[in-house]
């Protein structure tokens, strides 16, 4: 689940400048995680339309495959059933999909689990596969694809974020601190990206969505003025296609560059 913040960045004249600068992203690879359902789900299917062949990754097999089966006489899909608290299986699957497609022009890390436990009821293992899922998956998928992006001088990476990443929320004893670190992930990514042109940003919803996770953790008063996660698919569709020349380092607010992007389109 992503929180939404007032300090996203995003939309504005600038953006819409940019937009409509860029030309669509080319037939490519995206590696998705997260992707059973959800706003994963909703990705996978705006980037299928644009066009782009996918690594889907999910922990949930029934799910996955569903989201394969729809999308296969759209584009190639390959589904990756892992637990990506599980350092090794993580480190195959990304393997496994690289062996498959080569270096993707963009990995989407959207997966995570939330939850909601005092720290004096919280046990290590629940904990650390909050942590793991959150931050330890992202640094094993990003340091898999980065050798073939640095030599490609191009790439996209890509972390769903949350208002838990600059605040906090009570009973959030592990999904708080490990949106925390990704951010700072992400910091040192986009320094070190820099010189080869991959962009590395971060990217929340901007507003509250209607899934599975967050039905189950917002507040009635957050969800006021929910939206479905279709709504935010574009701008990850538009950031898969971006290097580090257009934006890196960033915190972007996922509905509103979609809605930058549909009133560029328009």
């Amino acid at each position: 689940m992503t929180r939404p913040t007032a300090d996203d960045a995003g939309g504005g004249a600038r953006m819409r400048e940019g937009i409509k600068a860029m030309a669509p992203a080319d037939e490519s690879v995206v590696f998705l995680t997260g992707a059973a359902e959800g706003l994963g789900g909703e990705i996978a299917r705006e980037l299928a339309k644009a066009g782009q062949r996918l690594a889907l990754f999910d922990v949930q097999a029934d799910k996955l495959q569903a989201v394969a089966d729809e999308l296969a006489p759209v584009t190639e899909v390959l589904p990756l059933v892992v637990d990506l608290s599980d350092a090794a299986a993580t480190e195959q699957a990304v393997q496994r999909a690289l062996r498959h497609y080569g270096t993707p022009r963009a990995l989407i890390h959207d997966a995570a689990v939330l939850k909601e436990v005092a720290m004096i009821d919280v046990s290590f293992d629940n904990w650390r596969r909050e942590v793991d899922v959150t931050l330890q998956a992202a640094f094993i998928l990003s340091r898999a694809v980065w050798p073939g992006m640095v030599r490609a001088r191009r790439g996209s990476i890509l972390y769903v974020s949350s208002g838990s990443a600059l605040g906090g929320f009570v009973k959030e004893t592990a999904y708080t601190p490990a949106k925390h670190a990704q951010e700072g992930l992400m910091r040192v990514l986009e320094l070190e990206g820099r010189e080869f042109n991959i962009a590395v940003n971060t990217i929340t919803t901007g507003r509250p969505i209607d899934t599975p996770m967050s039905a189950s953790h917002y507040t009635e008063k957050m969800k006021i003025g929910m939206v479905h996660p279709s709504r935010l698919a574009p701008a990850f569709v538009f950031l898969s296609g971006i290097d580090a020349s257009f934006a890196t380092g960033q915190r972007f607010n996922a509905f509103q560059l979609s809605e930058a992007i549909r009133s560029a389109a328009a």
